[in-house]
């Protein structure tokens, strides 16, 4: 996308350029309608390489976005990968593998979170990579709509498991430094899509395999990409 903004720019510049030289190819002193177009054109060329190269920019320094396509809709998320690092970096591993392609979400709770990213469809998990440093912070809020690290008791346990809260779940920042007060590494936001966590949030649920709130039809992540 980069490269073909830089052949706009470059085209526009050559044609800048070749009105320039063709309003300046006349012996009069006084400004003439071809120069005045000239100048015209200089100034909308300059106009136009600023804007994009300043798109090129923001979107080399923007977080990274990804599409999860599930079996009941889209949903799309900015990774906050300014804020969560390591979290960010861990999740596109997966991520560009595909090892979250036709995994679940096996846990869902409403008025709580919907969790995945560890077991397929046959209740098969994943074997995922070593676990990574907890990222919480408590400026990084377990906020409605917001992506966070699962993990066990053990602070530094998380690996590929991810939820999406479904409210604003104050009970889960991170509040000291101890393993009850650490909280959960919130690493992203859904930016669109919400409707579809919601409506995954109503299915029917029940137990299987000594797990409890898992959806009686398997909820797929058909697969997860970078936008």
């Amino acid at each position: 996308m980069i490269a073909k903004r830089y052949k706009h720019i470059f085209m526009a510049l050559l044609l800048g350029g070749s009105l320039i030289l063709g309003a300046c190819s006349g012996d009069s002193e006084a400004p003439t309608e071809p120069e005045a177009m000239a100048e015209q054109a200089v100034e909308a060329v300059t106009e136009a390489a600023s804007d994009a190269v300043e798109t090129i920019s923001d979107e080399m320094q923007g977080n990274p976005v990804v599409v999860m396509e599930t079996s009941m809709g889209s949903i799309e998320i900015e990774l906050w990968a300014d804020r969560a690092p390591l979290s960010v970096e861990n999740f596109l591993r997966y991520v560009d593998n595909d090892l979250y392609d036709n995994l679940t979400f096996h846990r869902v709770i409403p008025g709580f979170m919907i969790q995945g990213g560890g077991y397929d469809s046959n209740f098969t998990e994943m074997s995922g990579y070593p676990p990574i440093t907890n990222e919480a912070d408590p400026s990084l809020q377990n906020d409605r709509g917001t992506l966070a690290m699962a993990r066990t008791n053990v602070v530094d346990s998380a690996t590929s498991q991810f939820f999406i809260n479904l409210v604003d779940n104050d009970f889960l920042n991170q509040t000291g430094t101890t393993p009850q007060q650490f909280g959960y590494a919130v690493f992203g936001e859904v930016i669109s899509g919400m409707e579809v966590v919601d409506q995954i949030a109503t299915v029917e649920t029940g137990n299987r395999n000594q797990h409890q709130n898992v959806p009686v039809e398997p909820v797929i992540i058909e697969s997860v990409s970078r936008r």
